[in-house]
């Protein structure tokens, strides 16, 4: 490539630092892209670090050393995080997304570009300074949510299933207890989806006992892999108690009315179990 305009050098370098999330790139690679001096690049990195923090899009780390370079780790700020909970809040609470049995209809947000890009970067902000080597959902309503935050994570995202697939090949299952039914249930999840050892953050759509994610907990110790958090996207009302306990929801499900068709949603609890990340990022 040849030698461009610090204009131009900079948003290329923004574009390529903003689709590799917590991935480190050599300055020698940038120095080489551009044919530009180490110096003149570290400056520009500057520029781009200064902003990203100005705007809370995210964090430039440097890694000091021969081996060493700059990382993007994708965040999002406390007042961006609390705007779009209470927006997803209101909008649950609109007439007509309660389904019959009690359940909550999310297909339409949770096909939305914009919305599931937040919700990648809430989460991921979330489990920014852990070591996730794969973020885990069940099919189906699940998926969308972990696709996005693998991105922000960069790291893999594997499908637990109900049923038995013959492309996933050989499969460990795991019985579970449905939390909401009490009925006796199987999941399963491929052989080769994960290492012993590994960090694995699970993630879903929806939870109300924990029934799910506790079969995925199960699931987890079978690999002999490590369960670095929970975090779903909605929370419902649960008189009794969950089968998980330490887990983060940015939105609660937590009046519905059968007669009348409506529910009542509110922010969850990400907000107030991350106040002091937020406050190390408002520092």
């Amino acid at each position: 490539m040849t030698k461009v305009r610090r204009s131009d050098r900079l948003i290329d370098m923004t574009r390529y630092l903003l689709e590799r999330p917590h991935t480190l790139v050599p300055l020698t690679y940038f120095s080489k892209r551009y044919e530009s001096a180490k110096s003149s690049i570290s400056e520009d990195l500057g520029i781009i670090r200064r902003t990203f923090m100005q705007r809370q899009t995210g964090i430039l780390e440097t890694v000091p050393g021969a081996a060493g370079g700059v990382r993007y780790i994708p965040t999002i700020g406390r007042n961006e995080a609390s705007d779009f909970i209470a927006d997803m809040a209101h909008r649950l609470s609109e007439t007509d997304r309660l389904l019959p049995g009690g359940y909550v209809y999310l297909s339409d947000l949770l096909g939305t570009p914009e919305v599931l890009r937040q919700i990648g970067r809430l989460i991921a902000t979330q489990f920014a300074n852990q070591q996730v080597d794969a973020v885990m959902t069940v099919a189906t309503k699940g998926i969308p949510i972990a696709q996005s935050v693998s991105q922000y994570l960069n790291a893999p995202f594997v499908i637990v299933r109900r049923d038995s697939k013959i492309t996933e090949g050989s499969t460990v299952s795991v019985n579970y207890v449905s939390g909401s039914s009490a009925r006796i249930e199987k999941m399963e999840l491929s052989k080769r989806s994960l290492q012993a050892g590994s960090g694995v953050l699970i993630v879903d759509d929806f939870m109300k006992a924990g029934g799910t994610v506790n079969g995925m907990r199960s699931l987890i110790e079978e690999f002999d892999a490590n369960l670095v958090g929970i975090s779903v996207f909605a929370e419902g009302k649960f008189a009794g108690d969950r089968m998980v306990n330490d887990y983060t929801s940015l939105i609660r499900v937590d009046d519905v009315d059968t007669k009348t068709n409506t529910l009542h949603a509110v922010p969850g609890n990400y907000l107030d179990y991350n106040q002091a990340m937020f406050k190390g990022m408002d520092a």
